[in-house]
């Protein structure tokens, strides 16, 4: 199952591995070798476990791997990560299953609240196939199930009592480490998590579960606890952690070291200037690592040679190119490319990637599902409604200073002929106007707030 959040890791500690040369990488019929496979399946991981045993199936058929995502916090650019790796896996012939893992999503630690659940788990699904469509993932190969759909079934939380009866509380613990939210007095429900998503891997019928290395522990409690269900051990595909803009992990929960899948340009702009990018720093940049794990694979995804321009004024050297990452770090670690130039171009590409994202999600109905998944109190407003209200006040006939006057001429001559109003009338007509007096003015100011 997956973490709440995807993630990558530093970009100084995943090697690139160079694809196999073509005439090794196809069979006799033109179809990829199984080291080929093995080589998209693996390559750019942090780590593999397993990788014996997704060769033995790869003599059989084609692999059966899953990645899954809790829905809880409002997902970043760090899920474009997993994407690009699952182009990958498609490109292996693997069949891919996209968990949206709701019932975790309650579990760790309540981070979806029950109510919202649903409303989370659509929002996810929408913007995941939103990411994919926008790098050109196919979609339509690709299996999407929602956890719920058989967590609560009988065989599944028969096997949840039985692993329950064997897994101690000290493995609980341990595997949720990097993955659950930890408290000094844990909830039963964060102890259970990591069991489960064990068990996910058998009920969704795959070989191998894929996710970022923070989840190892819980991948290699699933390999010592499913042979004691009966169930065999699968392989386990880890991606490295990208780091936050602050060069802390990039986590859905902390808004200062995220940048939003919906968030605006000006937005995108603003977090990424103010991001930890430091002259000459490769270690812990954010931003570096962006461009590694994203940028420079989405370029080689759509076709020709990947390659990352930093544009700037001749009089600082003038625009530089570069085809391979490992060329724009050294230039970056030799202080050739500064951090203002870079942070601007990194900006300006990421605006780039999420134009297409923000525009499937410029409809009332998913304008809609975001307030309810995410409530910020405020009614979503779509731009053809306000522009009709605004239509409606300009055509409205200004109140002149005559016609006022006579408006409140008339008002006076109908108390003159009005006969007195008995003093039980007047007494309750004098609160109904002032309350008419309070409501007036906080209706008009919600007019003015759509």
């Amino acid at each position: 199952m997956a973490a709440p959040a995807p993630t990558t890791a530093p970009a100084a500690a995943t090697p690139t591995q160079p694809p196999l040369p073509l005439s090794d990488a196809m069979g006799p019929r033109g179809a990829l070798t199984i080291e080929a496979k093995v080589d998209l399946i693996t390559r750019g991981l942090q780590e593999t476990l397993g990788v014996d045993t997704i060769r033995d199936v790869l003599k059989e058929r084609d692999l059966k791997l899953y990645w899954g995502t809790a829905p809880t916090g409002k997902p970043h650019i760090g899920y474009f990560v997993p994407m690009v790796k699952i182009a990958d896996f498609l490109a292996a012939g693997c069949h891919v299953t996209i968990l949206f893992a709701n019932l975790h999503a309650f579990l760790d630690n309540m981070k979806a609240p029950w109510d919202q659940l649903e409303a989370r788990t659509q929002y996810y699904e929408h913007l995941i196939k939103a990411i994919l469509t926008s790098v050109g993932v196919p979609i339509d190969k690709l299996r999407f199930v929602v956890g719920t759909e058989y967590q609560l079934t009988r065989e599944y939380n028969l096997d949840a009592y039985k692993l329950a009866a064997m897994l101690t509380v000290h493995d609980a613990i341990k595997a949720g480490a990097e993955v659950v939210k930890q408290t000094d007095n844990p909830l039963l429900s964060g102890l259970i998590y990591p069991g489960l998503q064990a068990l996910d891997e058998q009920y969704l019928d795959v070989d191998a579960q894929f996710g970022g290395v923070d989840q190892r522990k819980i991948f290699v409690l699933a390999e010592k606890y499913l042979p004691k269900l009966g169930y065999k051990k699968r392989a386990h595909l880890m991606n490295a952690m990208v780091p936050g803009l602050a060069g802390s992990k990039m986590s859905s929960s902390d808004p200062d070291s995220k940048i939003d899948l919906l968030d605006s340009p000006k937005d995108v702009e603003r977090k990424i200037k103010r991001a930890f990018c430091e002259e000459g720093n490769v270690a812990d940049n954010g931003v570096l690592a962006f461009v590694k794990a994203v940028l420079f694979p989405i370029a080689s995804l759509r076709g020709g040679n990947a390659a990352f321009t930093i544009k700037r004024p001749e009089k600082f050297g003038g625009d530089s190119t570069y085809s391979s990452f490992e060329d724009l770090e050294t230039a970056f670690a030799e202080k050739k490319v500064h951090p203002g130039d870079l942070k601007k171009a990194v900006a300006e590409a990421l605006n780039v990637l999420l134009d297409p994202i923000r525009e499937a999600f410029n409809t009332p109905e998913l304008q809609e599902l975001t307030e309810t998944a995410y409530p910020t109190g405020k009614k979503p407003a779509t731009s053809g409604a306000s522009k009709k209200k605004e239509k409606k006040k300009h055509n409205k006939r200004p109140e002149t200073a005559d016609s006022a006057v006579s408006d409140a001429t008339k008002a006076v001559e109908q108390m003159k002929v009005a006969p007195e109003a008995p003093a039980k009338d007047a007494a309750v007509a004098k609160p109904a106007a002032a309350e008419q007096a309070k409501t007036v003015p906080v209706e008009a100011a919600k007019v003015t707030k759509v």
